[in-house]
């Protein structure tokens, strides 16, 4: 069945401020921290502290401790979740989604460790790494290991307690890990045991994937309008085809300027092109452009890997157009194209708001770059 809207051409920019109204980089949104990081699907969070510059960039008035009381309090978590990276979710949608994304988190691990594996019975493995943690003391992945495969060479002991803290065992990483300013080590808990609750369980075969359904409308309200090959590579599964199909008469659909189908909520945010997009700095590893295979909607393809490679980056008219980090207590920011005079003015003064955010005293300092040096 042809898609309402199908022959409708979005143009980049179209698509550009889509994807920052979505994601709540065109207005700073008034919102709980509880509700946005639902609403995004999550923050990939690996590196621990870059979920506070990510809201901080979202929300108005954005403080750290409140993401910190809902780490404490047990609302949001920290834990191995879209294409097997650390995703700061809310404790609803990591119970309602892990069982949809064991098989993926298995494979993934498994495809890396392939050769320490064979011969190994991981349907056992899983049941010794539960018993294990059966007592509820966070434990590091090297304590893990250590007891389960205490005979391998360490490399091999990494890869196990890999596989079970991210492919076989639903887990979170307990705090302080991921508290503002806090440095913390990985120690790692049950999910069940942190939550008080079992994951939900895969749905039955013919149940018609109402997780994955679930999925394809949330990814669309936080990404599109988007292609299933956008929304592959945000979750890391199979582009979900039969939860595709099961909604797609509750969608509309368009192409992009290189012919792909985009498929979208009807109601969701398309703002016009000429719409201003303020200057936003993104953290390292941030969905914002993560979340998609074909990431030319908000950075050129000549800086596209930029925040695979960890980079955080500065967006100046809704595109990536600067790199920044933390140098010496100041906030430095290196240009990638050459800026306007109001154009660079408006980077310091965002510059100078992120500092004072992140510095302890409140008086943070800028340094901002030409693109020449």
């Amino acid at each position: 069945m042809r898609t309402k809207g199908a022959g409708v051409v979005l143009e980049d920019r179209a698509l550009n401020r889509a994807t920052l109204a979505r994601q709540l980089l065109l207005d700073r949104a008034a919102m709980p921290a509880l509700e946005a990081v639902a609403h995004l699907g999550g923050l990939q969070a690996q590196e621990p502290q870059e979920p506070f510059a990510g809201l901080w960039s979202r929300l108005r008035a954005f403080d750290p401790a409140e993401l910190d009381g809902l780490l404490t309090g047990r609302r949001v978590v920290r834990t191995h979740l879209m294409r097997r990276t650390v995703h700061l979710v809310t404790a609803e949608d990591a119970l309602a989604w892990r069982g949809r994304f064991d098989g993926m988190l298995r494979q993934r691990v498994l495809g890396t460790y392939r050769e320490v594996f064979r011969g190994v019975d991981l349907d056992e493995l899983a049941p010794a790494g539960r018993a294990l943690m059966a007592d509820g003391r966070a434990r590091t992945m090297a304590e893990l290991a250590g007891a389960l495969a205490p005979e391998r060479p360490a490399a091999e002991r990494r890869a196990f307690g890999e596989m079970l803290i991210a492919g076989l065992v639903p887990m979170v990483q307990a705090p302080p890990r991921g508290l503002w300013r806090e440095r913390a080590g990985v120690r790692n808990v049950l999910l069940a045991s942190w939550l008080g609750r079992e994951p939900d369980p895969p749905a039955p075969d013919g149940d018609g994937d109402p997780v994955g359904r679930a999925l394809v409308r949330r990814y669309l309200a936080a990404y599109g309008p988007a292609a299933t090959a956008d929304l592959r590579a945000w979750s890391g599964l199979a582009g979900l085809p039969g939860a595709v199909a099961a909604v797609r008469e509750e969608l509309v659909a368009f192409r992009d300027a290189r012919g792909r189908e985009l498929l979208d909520l009807p109601d969701a945010p398309r703002p016009g092109p000429d719409t201003p997009a303020p200057v936003r700095f993104l953290p390292a590893f941030d969905n914002a452009l993560l979340g998609y295979q074909d990431r030319t909607r908000i950075v050129d393809d000549a800086h596209r890997l930029l925040s695979v490679a960890g980079e955080r980056v500065v967006l100046v008219d809704g595109r990536v157009a600067a790199t920044w980090n933390v140098r010496e207590g100041a906030v430095a920011v290196r240009p990638l194209r050459d800026f306007s005079k109001a154009e660079r003015a408006a980077v310091g003064v965002e510059a100078e708001a992120l500092a004072a955010f992140l510095a302890e005293d409140g008086r943070g300092r800028v340094v901002l770059a030409r693109p020449a040096e």
